[in-house]
């Protein structure tokens, strides 16, 4: 089997080598280490470390910067997530010891003990030493179990209308409030935090004064007269963010993203809502054209692509919830231009619509799409907002908050906490169920203890379901153990600052975000192979069960030698009826299996203290790789092969048309988890010439309860003629499941599987 690929991972062929000399990076690392052995107390240990990083590891500005904020990543440090380095205090033990051949042999002993340090102290290795116990529960991305598990925290959206409304120095005030109030009541835990914040606000002002230098030392040496009046407007708005709130719109810009850059988050928020109105005040005052803001947005945007998280960097605009719609509406036609413009991959540009929007937004959103770029991502408030009311258990007014992050997940923008720590490949259970317990893909037995009929005990369908479901129970179960577990582990070893800072309600609880601090503590389960799973359930009740064409052993003995020998039986399981053609047959047991998880995932938040734990039916290209270490299933797949993506259906399976396939699309009622991917695929051809049956096509899927599109539009024979000749198809973006990538960076089974998924044209 080949490696799989980390869904996070960064794009080496990306990868920008670091301005530091080897010998220098060492001594950064050893810095960070020394303050890390020298501090027991989690919050000022944190403070510490981060000093020793910022503000040294920022880059010097690039000509073509009009935002700047460039950020290196070494083996060790301090993240939230693996795309910019691992979570907590990290050491990326691969890339330490990549980073030793760097070295002179004479110094290959310190790398040495910064590897045994840190196999003991890495935030993620405690947590597996902790937590991964059970054989039937693996690492993330271990595709050889059914589960797997990890510490991160994506998806965190700081409250930057709070940062922009107060600036650095409203918080500092904010803060010195707190503390004055907890030293009068002799709270040594609350002093503690408080002092820990106000610490981490210096590092943010330490690294805004490094880059007045750094702006002022390009300008000595700058002939080029309009370069040199940007690098002084730049100055005077770090200037200005120093001491005081952002007033324009270049400021606004500065101050989120070198907070964010500093924080480690890697998602950016509702940017239309906290920038808008500084936008729009700079256009009306004259201080900015049309065209210097997009200008702006550009630079802003290639900075987020530049840092090459690929399933992260998401930007939110539109949507219900907005303090002043009419100025955020202004942002959101820029930024929508210079999306099309830029043309890159991240940021992942989305776009939430509703009933009574601007509908030239709208249009030039579909505009943009037309061109081939993947975004904006559509996202439907009218019922999205709903479904978050009901799956988190919150008001109107807090689900007007939801945010997409990574691939698609929910949480409540600057409020909630819901990282997907815990992924169930519900193909690969269905599969171990079939059997009584047994894997065919490695022969172990994977059941966790679970009794399970042997398929000599089976003799009616519902044998097949209580089968699965009680298998499902228990990787719901200890998935739901291991969610909670990570949060403790992380919270055990760090405060995340600075995004506590900006997450209600840390300060007025003078708690940290895992402590107790955050508004709701969520978490989410990433579910792939569902649609597999419902299609072999399916073809299990129809062809084995009411048709009686095979008997059930003879179905698992052939699940068993991967159809070798039984090649009718596979093409009559491929022949039953299939989800995505509006099949009542197929779509009623999808309909079922779907609501079955999601409750059970739900129900289990309550048993280990969150206040939320839901589904995500969002898959990277993790559907693919999963895919290759999952047995043949009985809705025909062979072993070795990929799972359809997310809740669509199986490539190639949906075979009565758009309309149908979406029809049976919004039969999986939104309100039962925290988020989902549909992939679409046009044609440029019908998308661009047929603009009003594709309007009409994808109005009545949002009317009648889809949630969310994400749209490709390629050339009829682009996709084949780029698989087989890559090189003359550098810069084709396709969207993979809940990030957009180039095609020809992507792995030649994730490519097939783009490949084979039904074009409308």
């Amino acid at each position: 089997m080949s490696a799989p690929v980390i869904a996070e991972q960064v794009d080496v062929n990306k990868k920008i080598p670091c301005e530091k000399t080897p010998v220098e990076q060492l001594a950064v690392m050893e810095a960070y280490t020394l303050a890390h052995r020298s501090e027991s107390s989690p919050l000022i240990r944190e403070v510490k470390c981060l000093q020793a990083l910022y503000p040294n590891l920022f880059r010097t500005i690039q000509p073509e910067d009009k935002i700047i904020g460039r950020l290196d990543v070494l083996p060790i440090g301090f993240g939230c997530v693996t795309s910019v380095g691992g979570v907590g205090h990290y050491c990326n033990f691969s890339k330490l010891a990549e980073f030793k051949s760097s070295l002179p042999e004479g110094l290959h002993h310190r790398i040495d003990a910064l590897l045994d340090y840190w196999h003991t102290h890495d935030t993620r290795s405690i947590y597996f030493r902790q937590t991964l116990k059970d054989d039937t529960l693996g690492k993330f991305v271990d595709v050889n179990y059914p589960a797997i598990a990890t510490a991160r925290l994506s998806g965190m959206y700081l409250d930057y209308n709070l940062l922009i409304d107060l600036g650095l120095t409203g918080l500092r005030e904010k803060i010195q409030h707190k503390l004055d109030a907890a030293i009068a009541r002799e709270d040594e835990q609350a002093i503690t935090l408080h002092q820990a914040f106000l610490g981490m606000l210096s590092i943010v002002v330490t690294v805004i004064d490094r880059h007045i230098q750094l702006a002022a030392n390009e300008l000595e040496t700058m002939p080029d007269l309009a370069r040199k009046q940007h690098l002084s407007a730049l100055i005077d708005a770090l200037m200005h963010i120093r001491t005081q709130k952002p007033e324009t719109f270049l400021q606004g810009i500065q101050l989120s993203w070198l907070y964010s850059l500093c924080a480690g988050v890697v998602n950016y928020g509702r940017m239309d809502d906290y920038l808008g109105a500084l936008l729009v005040h700079d256009l009306n005052a004259g201080l900015l054209t049309e065209r210097e803001a997009i200008d702006y947005i550009r630079s802003h945007y290639r900075l987020i692509e530049a840092r090459k998280t690929t399933v992260n960097g998401r930007v939110i605009v539109g949507g219900r919830g907005r303090r002043q719609p009419e100025h955020a509406d202004v942002y959101c036609r820029l930024a929508i231009q210079a999306v099309q413009e830029n043309q890159d991959t991240e940021p992942q540009f989305t776009l939430r619509i509703y009933q009574g929007m601007n509908p030239a937004i709208y249009q030039q959103a579909l505009d943009v799409i037309g061109t081939g770029i993947t975004y904006p991502i559509l996202y439907n408030d009218d019922v999205n907002i709903p479904a978050v009311m009901h799956s988190m258990q919150v008001s109107e007014e807090d689900a007007e908050q939801y945010v997409p992050f990574g691939c698609g997940e929910f949480v409540l923008s600057g409020r909630s906490v819901g990282t997907p720590n815990t992924c169930m490949n519900v193909l690969k259970i269905l599969n171990i169920a079939l059997t009584g317990g047994i894997d065919f893909w490695d022969g172990k037995n994977k059941s966790g203890g679970v009794v399970l009929k042997t398929p000599q005990q089976i003799s009616r369908f519902d044998d097949v379901m209580s089968n699965y479901k009680n298998l499902l129970n228990y990787y719901i179960a200890i998935t739901a153990k291991a969610q909670a577990s990570s949060y403790s582990v992380m919270n055990q070893q760090v405060g995340f600052l600075l995004t506590s800072l900006l997450t209600s309600d840390c300060i007025e609880r003078e708690k940290t975000l895992l402590n107790g601090g955050a508004y709701r503590l969520g978490g989410t389960n990433e579910t792939y192979g569902n649609t597999n799973a419902s299609d072999s359930l399916a073809a299990i009740k129809k062809v084995i069960f009411e048709q009686q064409k095979y008997d059930y052993a003879t179905l698992i003995e052939a699940l068993k030698v991967d159809f070798v020998g039984h090649e009718k039986m596979r093409n009559d399981l491929i022949n039953a009826p299939k989800f995505g053609n509006d099949d009542g047959y197929a779509d009623e047991i999808a309909v079922e299996m779907h609501e079955y998880i999601c409750n059970g995932v739900r129900d289990a938040a309550q048993q280990v203290g969150l206040d939320s734990y839901l589904v995500v039916i969002i898959n990277n290209q993790v559907n693919t790789e999963w895919g290759r270490a999952t047995s043949a299933s009985a809705d025909g797949r062979q072993c070795g092969v990929y799972m359809s993506n997310a809740n669509n259906p199986q490539s190639g399976a949906d075979k009565n048309g758009p309309t149908a396939m979406l029809n049976s699309l919004v039969k999986l009622d939104a309100k039962y988890h925290a988020g989902s991917v549909q992939n679409i695929k046009f044609s440029k051809t019908l998308f661009n010439t047929r603009r009003p049956l594709v309007n009409a096509l994808m109005e009545g899927y949002f009317e009648q309860g889809g949630p969310q599109l994400m749209v490709s539009v390629v050339g009829k024979g682009e996709l084949e003629a780029a698989y087989q000749h890559p090189e003359n198809y550098p810069n084709l973006i396709v969207r993979v499941g809940g990030f957009s990538a180039r095609f020809v960076n992507l792995d030649r089974d994730v490519q097939l599987e783009i490949l084979n998924r039904t074009l409308n044209d």
